[in-house]
């Protein structure tokens, strides 16, 4: 437990402002990285707000949670990693998977597997100064301004086995959604492993981190702050898992892929977050009183099977995030007093 970090996600649901305001106390309050989600019809502009809340800080990593190739050309994830890398001296990473309500509200797929390992071959490339192929074009591309050697680590996001398995292959780290239960999360470990040996990767030798991203409320009303994360845990149980479920909660699955709505994307109290029980609200997500929400951030801590724990929080109305966040805040100094 004592080498656990953590990170804290925010989707941009309210003012450019307003998020610069939260990452800023992130930074006050101990977290060591902020992640901002990349959704632009849903969520206001991830990189603007980046380069914002960058001027606005000065210790905390910054990332994005996440981006893709779909939307985003790999270039132009390159020229922003790279202009966020010289701008703040090294803290920042980059996120990324294959998409999902940026790409679904489009009515555009998730890129394959494929692409996104090409994707990431290409950012790494070109942020280090190397010249190298555009993948539709075929055209030599570089970033005219990139310093020769720059490293941005880039994280994976990763649910079903395979994505698993490529994250293992090639990426720093991996960014976990897969519910904060043990068995869980250990499988996943196995998804991560069997994807770097079949490669020759040592993963742990090299320093890969494994970011475990869990929705997160914490509520007087322990009851109401995990119907607040249900949209959210619901997102997570829309794809494949590294893991089998029970025959009911597979029914519970179908029911909610049936269902959701990209629009409404992790959005507490919306129709396909109701169908989420509570039982599943303990496997997957930290949610409830202070006390309850300490013990459960504890024992995550505790299992030895992440490196560093992104807290998103949920709140019915968004401005009640600060002090859902104020809550973590002082649950983190707690737990750090205590290692």
């Amino acid at each position: 437990m004592a080498n656990v970090t953590f990170g804290l996600g925010l989707f941009p649901t309210e003012s450019p402002r307003r998020m610069v305001e939260l990452t800023k106390l992130a930074e006050d309050l101990g977290f060591a990285c902020a992640y901002i989600g990349d959704s632009q019809m849903i969520w206001r502009e991830a990189y603007v707000i980046l380069g914002a809340a960058a001027m606005a800080t000065s210790r905390i990593t910054l990332a994005t949670g996440v981006t893709n190739p779909v939307t985003r050309d790999p270039t132009v994830v390159a020229a922003g990693m790279a202009t966020l890398h010289e701008l703040m001296g090294g803290r920042t990473l980059l996120g990324i998977g294959t998409g999902d309500s940026s790409v679904e509200t489009l009515g555009k797929k998730p890129a394959r597997l494929a692409a996104l390992e090409q994707a990431v071959q290409t950012i790494r490339g070109l942020v280090a100064g190397k010249t190298l192929p555009h993948h539709e074009s075929g055209a030599d591309v570089r970033l005219t301004y990139a310093q020769v050697g720059t490293h941005v680590p880039i994280y994976v996001a990763v649910s079903s086995p395979r994505i698993h398995r490529l994250a293992g292959k090639i990426a720093d780290g991996a960014i976990v959604l897969v519910g904060v239960d043990p068995h869980f999360l250990a499988a996943s470990r196995r998804e991560l492993e069997a994807g770097a040996a079949a490669v020759g990767r040592d993963l742990w030798a090299e320093g890969f981190r494994v970011v475990c991203w869990t929705p997160c409320s914490i509520l007087a009303d322990g009851a109401a702050a995990r119907d607040a994360v249900k949209a959210h845990v619901s997102r997570v149980l829309k794809r494949d898992l590294p893991f089998e479920l029970s025959p009911d909660d597979m029914a519970l699955v179908r029911e909610i892929r049936e269902q959701y709505q990209y629009y409404e994307h992790m959005v507490a109290g919306t129709s396909h977050g109701e169908i989420v029980p509570d039982a599943l609200v303990e496997k997957f997500a930290i949610a409830g009183t202070p006390a309850e929400a300490r013990a459960q951030i504890e024992r995550l801590a505790a299992t030895s099977l992440v490196d560093e724990i992104a807290l998103i929080p949920h709140a019915h109305d968004p401005a009640a995030r600060e002090s859902i966040v104020r809550h973590l805040g002082d649950i983190l100094g707690q737990v750090g007093a205590a290692r």
